[in-house]
């Protein structure tokens, strides 16, 4: 964590992963970001994955670094103490529809400086995941086998988090506007947009109209470039990846192919030197090459070659094998060990991702108990004295951790 944003305060108002990311990642650079939830917890409070005791670590770790006010949201009064806090705060980050009683319009009545920003499905309003946007972007149709050409969908919900992060960046953005100029107003960042507008960035749009069909599905290989998965002598997987020159001319030393690449290109009548794309063209050729000299390595050695040359490579892990990997978590500085959390599990925790040299860098917070702010947020920010509070909190509009 960092205290880049210390003095910020935000309300978030939202569920499962692409808004609360862009509340976390607020408060990993040091805002406040005060996380407002239905007494007993919103639909995402016991997701899965979950503790065996029912805590769900999903909540857990996206609301790091939070705090939490529980409100009866079922109940006009409920609603009628986060409208006041919304604009009491000034910032609104939320995945409610854009018709309901957040609507920006509604809430910007009565402070015009208000800055909303929305997470959406399709720019209409119309309901969507990142699992169905990602179908609808043609993704899948690329993802998977060479034999089974059904579509299949990450399991890495990447336009959720790439919302996420954009939305930070949105609304660090909006916040700038508002201090140089006193306008507010409200950033909609529909799931299919940023998925959508992620591909043309790639050149995908333009490709597929450009040849009208869509590139060929590629298993595990790298388009454009040499890159696949092959197995080692002693059976581990380990994708290699030789993306420019350098690379490439590393994995031709490392593997100790000048001779079998010179016969193969007077055999094609091409030169391999220089040129990606020939390269990626005669691939299958150039790949049954590297699939043999690398199933005559074990996985040493051939690491210790590829490490010499500057070769890019990984083996392939399960997470299990990852989590005990020091160079990922137990010497990540990213990483530290948490005893804290709302769960009662300790495990290692990650901060902020940046690491910024010369900046003290704080270790990742625990999430909030729900509920375990509401006094304070309530007084510090609706100015509301301890008896009204024990008032909202008897007639059951608003509620605690205790």
């Amino acid at each position: 964590m960092y205290n880049l944003l210390s003095g910020i305060t935000v309300i978030e108002v939202s569920s499962f992963v692409a808004s609360p990311t862009i509340g976390l990642y607020l408060a990993q650079f040091g805002a406040e970001v005060i996380r407002v939830d239905q007494i007993g917890g919103g639909q995402d409070f016991k997701r899965w994955p979950l503790t065996p005791e029912g805590h769900s670590l999903s909540w857990e770790n996206l609301n790091r670094a939070k705090k939490s006010v529980a409100l009866d949201l079922s109940r006009p009064e409920g609603r009628e103490v986060l409208t006041k806090l919304i604009q009491s705060v000034g910032i609104l980050v939320t995945n409610l529809p854009v018709g309901g009683f957040l609507a920006h319009e509604r809430l910007a009545a009565a402070r015009p400086d208000l800055i909303t920003v929305r997470v959406m499905g399709w720019p209409d309003g119309s309901i969507a995941l990142d699992y169905t946007a990602n179908a609808v972007v043609g993704y899948p149709a690329l993802t998977g086998t060479l034999a089974d050409p059904a579509p299949v969908n990450h399991v890495l919900p990447a336009w959720d988090l790439l919302t996420g992060a954009y939305g930070a960046f949105a609304l660090v953005s909006a916040l700038r506007r508002r201090e140089q100029t006193g306008l507010g107003g409200e950033v909609r960042l529909p799931l299919t947009d940023i998925a959508m507008g992620s591909t043309a960035n790639l050149g995908r749009v333009a490709e597929v109209l450009q040849n009208g069909v869509d590139r060929e599905r590629l298993g595990n290989g790298v388009y454009g470039t040499i890159g696949r998965d092959f197995v080692t002598a002693d059976g581990v997987r380990v994708m290699i990846v030789a993306i420019n020159e350098r690379q490439w001319q590393g994995l031709v030393r490392a593997l100790a192919l000048q001779e079998a690449l010179a016969a193969l290109e007077a055999k094609l009548g091409v030169s391999f030197t220089g040129d990606d794309s020939v390269r990626f063209t005669h691939r299958d050729a150039i790949y049954a090459l590297v699939e043999q000299a690398v199933a005559a390595l074990a996985h040493a050695d051939l690491a210790d070659k590829f490490d010499a040359n500057g070769v890019t490579h990984g083996p392939y892990k399960t997470l299990p094998e990852a989590v005990t990997d020091p160079r990922l978590i137990g010497e990540n500085p990213m990483f530290a060990h948490t005893a804290d959390n709302p769960s009662g599990f300790a495990y290692p925790a990650a901060g902020a991702f940046a690491t910024m040299p010369g900046l003290e860098r704080l270790p990742p917070a625990p999430a909030p108990v729900l509920g375990a702010d509401t006094r304070d947020v309530l007084a510090r920010h609706l100015s509301l004295d301890p008896q009204a509070i024990d008032r909202l909190l008897e007639a059951g509009i608003a509620g605690t951790s205790a």
